[in-house]
């Protein structure tokens, strides 16, 4: 459900949930993928794989939003938009400003061509547990573009094939531990969270968190797919640092142990 308040707009985030026809992480072969980012050290959440996106520009995206507008843009050709901007205006309005913004992030972090998206649809919002905002997920198709320009705060991106989200035994319990920095790790985990597991180029990427669930709310809607339960799945332990939330350091995602 999207945000309709001015206010909690300027708070919260839009983030695009890219697909298109690309080699997959360790593939060679074209074939339907999710198509994420990996933060850099040099952000907050350094290490996580993330969807492009941040937080909304009222006045510029509102510009923006008002360009999506004009025929033959990617928001009007949408088979769904005028029927919805005519039967919830005020969610038709929102779509069209995280959209906007969506588009912006993806651009400046990735160079997304924003013409080359095709609009598939919204997802319902996010709450995010470490940080007090919410993220609105906004589900693009990239028609034409298979090369991407990563900026500063993006490492790497990483292609996930949509038929691997299929496969039971690429999900783990993500068991997280914090350094206090003192050159101990904290005895106790933080929690468990479910995480995929994704192959690339010789180490193991974990998706998780915010987006983890977003995916899978995609995975659900459209295929009907839900993920195995946490209780019998392998454990991943993971290590989060200070810098976790400040920016200054970056997560520790390599796998310390996969066990049953």
């Amino acid at each position: 459900m999207l945000q309709e308040s001015q206010e909690q707009e300027k708070k919260d985030s839009a983030v695009m949930l890219l697909l298109g026809n690309l080699g997959g992480g360790y593939s060679r072969r074209t074939e339907p993928c999710l198509i994420l980012n990996k933060r850099s050290d040099k952000v907050r959440q350094a290490g996580d794989l993330c969807c492009p996106g941040g937080g909304i520009e009222h006045r510029l995206d509102s510009f923006l939003a008002g360009l999506l507008s004009l025929p033959c843009s990617p928001l009007t050709a949408w088979p769904y938009w005028h029927q919805y901007r005519r039967n919830r205006p005020e969610k038709g309005r929102a779509l069209a400003l995280f959209f906007a913004a969506g588009l912006r992030e993806s651009f400046e972090e990735m160079r997304l061509n924003p013409l080359s998206v095709k609009l598939l649809g919204p997802l319902p919002r996010q709450q995010l547990i470490m940080f007090k905002r919410a993220i609105y997920p906004i589900v693009g198709w990239v028609n034409r573009q298979k090369r991407f320009y990563p900026n500063w705060e993006v490492e790497a991106v990483v292609h996930i094939p949509l038929r691997s989200l299929f496969v039971p035994e690429n999900y783990a319990r993500y068991r997280l531990r914090f350094d206090s920095g003192a050159g101990q790790t904290a005895s106790s985990a933080i929690d468990d969270y479910p995480c995929f597991c994704q192959p690339n180029g010789g180490q193991t990427e974990i998706l998780w968190g915010a987006t983890y669930r977003i995916v899978m709310a995609f995975m659900e809607s459209v295929f009907g797919f839900t993920p195995p339960a946490m209780g019998g799945l392998p454990v991943v332990d993971g290590v989060l640092d200070k810098g976790y939330v400040s920016g200054r350091t970056a997560i520790e995602n390599t796998v310390n142990s996969l066990h049953s």
